[in-house]
């Protein structure tokens, strides 16, 4: 069955895998993260008994708790008054106009009626009109006609006296602040001030009423400023929250209105359910598929490459996400401390070392953004960013720290690294945000750093085996692992073709070299040559450079007997190598490295005894280099045994023998199966001719 599915996926094109494979991704990923943004919820009566203690999921504001508070705040303000520093003034000079208009008409009318009585009623008159036009202006009062006949009875210096009295009484009264709440007090004490005062008797009352009338509120709220400190007042009240594991309900208790209200706030109600979170988690869910999607669209690799880099991401996607669900469900009260344990750099050690960088940078991304959404105190429509930076700085550091040989030793290397990295954020940010925490906190999370960066190495180095079991991945740990010279293949070739192993220590060096300069596998390529002529361990006198003793076995062969024995070396050296489960890229370098090229001596020398043979039957059966690894390695095989046969070789002899073998296998149609450029040719014919040149340098004569 699962060899049926391993060659279906093989059959459909990248396009249909991806689309299907990532379609369920996205769903199994929505499915497994759905728990972290949608809240359990109860079915809950009101005025019953509650089942079972209930506690908030998330933490939640209460807009009516908060806005009471907000009231009370404004409910405490004191108001600022305004005082009124002419008040006082204007209040005396008004006293002194009343009684000043009295005497203005007692005079008017002794000016017109000199020879007969005083018209009082006429006086009255007068002085009711003057005081109805000071009130018209804002700044009088009325009198009673009984009030004014005693203000135009009296005799002038009683008037003069009586004005000079209550306007100084008035004055002063109104030096002090009055108010509303106090308007009546101040009344009273200008009242009792009067009476006891020089007043002539007959003015008494009407001085009386003058001066109570008189005093009026001289300090008032300032509405602008009062607003003012009441909207600060209201705006510095801290918004009540029902926090994250706080009990809202007691097993037993009553279910009141006000705990249902708090129920069904924190969406613990089943029809307070809302389907906002879940709206959103499918959009963050379809957006991290997408850009996984559309990386792997312009890659540029072949389907079957694309096919095993996407899903070895997704795989290391999926353990993310539970390694981040156990963290957070390990306790009710989130624990920040225990989101830091989180390894950030186990995506970007895992697909440097499996796929490529740039993958790795954006997994690293899309991670983080994961890991704010799941590591954090209950459901946020805002990603828990502090989260998100230390997986980002964490994972970036895990990325550019790592080797590309993946040596163990260089794993744990690179995860001290993103311990470092990581304790040096969390410092940054507790001094950033001025978070309080003593020595103690601070080792707590100190070791939470460390523990993730040494996490993210060991998870890491035990995973890497299982990926490259399953998806048959050849990682340049596992390079490294098979050039030891202790393998016992290795040390197949050292013993029984000695000159073999030697040989393809030069080729390794070669093909390495030449790699790396134009952008190839170079570890591979040199691992490759370690066993591509394994092969000549099945007859490894065959072969001329493990002829000790100077005879040639194919002096007494037919050539086509000859022919036989040195074309099997290729499918020897790959079955052997199967049998011993080694991965296929080295499988392929075995049987690839020489092609379909000629072997030109037996072909001549079975045409020199006569016979008549097609060329066709002395060609290697190939198949011809399928990557640029194997070209190479195929170059730089013929180049190594060609120079080492010259006598006396120089760099000219070299670089011109280097050119002619590139020449040949090119007109002969070696490397149309693979992707090398011309220019890439160029490159690696360069390269070979410096690596020979310093093999095979002209040496000193030391003297005997």
């Amino acid at each position: 069955m699962f060899k049926g599915l391993q060659s279906l996926v093989e059959r459909v094109s990248f396009s249909v895998f991806s689309i299907v494979i990532l379609g369920l991704s996205a769903l199994l990923a929505f499915g497994l993260m759905l728990g972290s943004v949608k809240d359990e919820t109860y079915d809950i009566r009101m005025f019953h008994l509650a089942n079972e203690t209930i506690r908030a999921t998330k933490t939640v504001e209460d807009p009516v708790k908060t806005e009471q508070e907000r009231q009370r705040a404004a409910s405490e303000v004191t108001p600022v008054y305004d005082f009124d520093e002419e008040a006082a003034q204007n209040s005396a000079a008004v006293v002194r106009s009343v009684f000043d208009y009295a005497l203005d008409a007692k005079a008017e009318t002794a000016k017109d009626d000199q020879e007969e009585p005083p018209d009082t009623a006429r006086q009255i008159s007068d002085l009711r009109k003057k005081l109805e036009d000071l009130e018209d202006s804002g700044g009088g009062f009325r009198l009673s006609d009984d009030l004014l006949g005693m203000l135009v009875r009296a005799g002038n210096a009683e008037l003069e006296k009586a004005r000079d009295t209550v306007s100084s009484i008035v004055s002063e009264v109104m030096e002090k602040p009055v108010r509303d709440t106090a308007l009546a007090d101040a009344r009273n004490e200008s009242e009792d001030r009067i009476r006891t005062s020089a007043v002539p008797p007959g003015l008494m009352p009407a001085a009386v009423e003058i001066g109570r009338s008189s005093i009026i509120v001289n300090e008032k709220v300032d509405e602008q400023q009062t607003e003012a400190r009441i909207e600060q007042a209201k705006a510095e009240v801290e918004p009540t929250r029902i926090l994250q594991g706080q009990v809202i309900v007691q097993e037993g208790q009553i279910i009141d209105r006000e705990v249902h209200r708090q129920l069904e706030l924190a969406g613990l109600l089943n029809e307070s359910a809302s389907l906002r979170p879940v709206l959103a988690l499918g959009l963050f869910t379809l957006l991290i598929f997408w850009f996984i999607y559309r990386h792997f669209r312009q890659l540029e690799h072949p389907g079957y490459v694309k096919k095993k880099w996407l899903s070895i991401t997704l795989v290391v996607y999926f353990l993310t996400i539970v390694a981040m669900k156990l963290l957070a469900a390990t306790e009710i009260d989130f624990n920040m401390a225990l989101a830091y344990v989180y390894p950030t750099a186990l995506v970007p050690f895992l697909l440097r070392l499996l796929t490529d960088g740039r993958m790795a940078i954006l997994l690293t991304i899309l991670t983080a953004a994961t890991g704010g959404l799941l590591l954090q105190e209950g459901y946020s429509p805002v990603a828990n960013m502090e989260i998100v930076l230390y997986i980002l700085f964490g994972g970036f550091a895990g990325h550019y720290l790592i080797q590309g040989d993946g040596r163990r030793s260089s794993i744990l290397t690179a995860s001290f690294g993103v311990s470092v990295v990581n304790a040096l954020f969390i410092t940054f940010y507790l001094l950033m945000t001025q978070s309080h925490f003593g020595l103690q906190e601070w080792l707590l999370f100190m070791m939470a750093a460390l523990g993730s960066g040494l996490l993210s190495g060991a998870l890491t180095i035990g995973l890497m085996p299982f990926f490259e079991t399953v998806f048959g991945i050849l990682s340049d740990l596992k390079l490294v692992e098979l050039s030891n010279p202790n393998h016992p293949l290795l040390k197949r070739i050292l013993t029984e073709t000695p000159g073999t192993y030697h040989h393809s220590v030069m080729v390794a060096n070669l093909s390495d070299a030449a790699c790396e300069a134009i952008g190839a596998n170079g570890l591979l390529a040199r691992v490759g040559s370690y066993y591509h002529d394994i092969g000549k361990t099945r007859r490894p006198a065959f072969f001329i450079e493990n002829q000790m003793a100077g005879t040639n076995p194919h002096d007494s062969l037919p050539p086509e007997k000859s022919r036989d024995i040195i074309i099997a070396h290729s499918a020897d050296g790959a079955e052997i190598l199967e049998k011993h489960g080694m991965p296929k890229e080295l499988v392929d370098i075995a049987r690839q490295h020489h092609g379909t090229t000629l072997l030109k001596y037996f072909l001549v020398k079975a045409r020199e005894a006569g016979e008549n043979v097609d060329e066709e039957a002395y060609r290697y059966p190939g198949p011809k280099p399928q990557t640029k690894e194997i070209a190479v390695i195929s170059i730089a095989d013929s180049c190594e045994a060609a120079v080492r046969s010259m006598k006396e070789p120089t760099p000219e002899k070299i670089e011109q023998l280097v050119r002619s073998i590139i020449r040949d296998k090119m007109n002969d149609g070696q490397f149309s199966e693979c992707d090398l450029s011309f220019r890439e040719l160029n490159i690696v014919g360069e390269v070979i001719c410096t690596t020979l040149n310093g093999v095979f340098h002209n040496r000193i004569e030391y003297p005997k």
